[in-house]
């Protein structure tokens, strides 16, 4: 038997597949709809709408198969990723890469495979759409199209779901997106007994930008800001635009003292790009820390509404205090 090799782009691929945040989630019909399809369509006992992970592979839907994940070095997925058309196994007995094989020698009996790498945007081979039978097969040039064309619109459906997650201003997470990936991770961290620090970012005197060079620079600002954002944290933080002006930080492995030394870093990192930048505004924030230890029990948003009132009074007690003796 031979196992997979990893892609070039292993590191990023992974980093692509999990910031979409599929993995384990439930079954959905938009993916079922399609492996039904090519069930029916080829004929086949086996169809799935398999997801390539670092050490398994998971499905996203399974039409004729029990088990929810295999391992990834016996995995047929794991060859086809490698690939950039449709990996054909016509019959794994007669294929010394698959002959001993424990999904050919045992149960589901894998003859006869064949599968489309699952591009996302970024060009990352996530998964795969295969078709399995016990029995050897070929395809002809007809069956080849049709399974394209299926993987390709399993390629939508996964570009869908990341888009429902994503700001289309900033291109980095939206509130959803946040609270889904951050309560993860809080989990994550909980289980390895880690701290974890939620910082919220709220951009000051934003609307006179808007107000004065236009709602064009605005948005510039609200990306130049997420741009430093993906430059100041690190892969295993969660950040987003939470609407607005608003933006959250939620650091792993990360007590309270850590965290303000990270928000200073980022907090010069700014300043540098207001220098260079020059845009006849600087963009300036406030920011609120709450940190957690591994046994208490707290939900992103329960977290982000202890930030934000932290931001809020520290955003005061910033103000001239002429100011808010005028507005009073």
């Amino acid at each position: 038997m031979k196992t997979p090799d990893f892609p070039a782009n292993e590191k990023e691929r992974l980093k692509t597949l999990r910031s979409i945040d599929i993995l384990d989630t439930a079954p959905e019909e938009r993916f079922d709809r399609l492996t039904r399809m090519a069930r029916r369509v080829f004929g086949v006992s086996i169809a799935l709408v398999s997801l390539v992970d670092e050490n398994r592979q998971w499905f996203k839907s399974k039409e004729g198969l029990d088990a929810c994940e295999t391992g990834r070095d016996i995995s047929f997925c794991g060859h086809a990723i490698l690939g950039n058309d449709v990996f054909v196994i016509e019959d794994a007995l007669e294929d010394e890469r698959f002959a001993d094989n424990p999904l050919v020698t045992a149960p589901p009996n894998i003859r006869f495979y064949a599968g489309v790498p699952l591009r996302y945007l970024d060009g990352s081979k996530l998964g795969t759409l295969c078709i399995i039978d016990q029995q050897p097969r070929s395809l002809d040039e007809d069956d080849y199209e049709m399974l394209r064309d299926l993987a390709e619109m399993a390629e939508s459906e996964l570009s869908a779901v990341h888009m429902a997650t994503i700001d289309d201003l900033t291109k980095i997470s939206n509130r959803r997106g946040f609270v889904s990936l951050a309560q993860n991770s809080i989990s994550l961290c909980a289980r390895q007994q880690t701290p974890v620090s939620m910082v919220f970012l709220d951009l000051d005197k934003f609307k006179p930008i808007n107000d004065q060079f236009g709602h064009a620079e605005g948005d510039r600002a609200l990306a130049a800001f997420a741009g430093l954002m993906r430059k100041s944290f690190r892969d295993s933080d969660v950040f987003a635009r939470i609407g607005g002006d608003e933006f959250a930080v939620l650091l792993t492995n990360t007590e309270e003292e850590l965290a303000r030394q990270i928000v200073i870093r980022f907090r010069s990192l700014v300043d540098v790009y207001n220098v260079h930048a020059n845009r006849g505004y600087n963009i300036e924030f406030s920011d609120g820390i709450v940190s957690i230890k591994p046994d208490q029990d707290s939900t992103v948003d329960d977290l982000l509404r202890e930030a934000d009132v932290l931001m809020y009074e520290k955003k005061l007690d910033q103000m001239p205090k002429i100011g808010l003796a005028k507005e009073a």
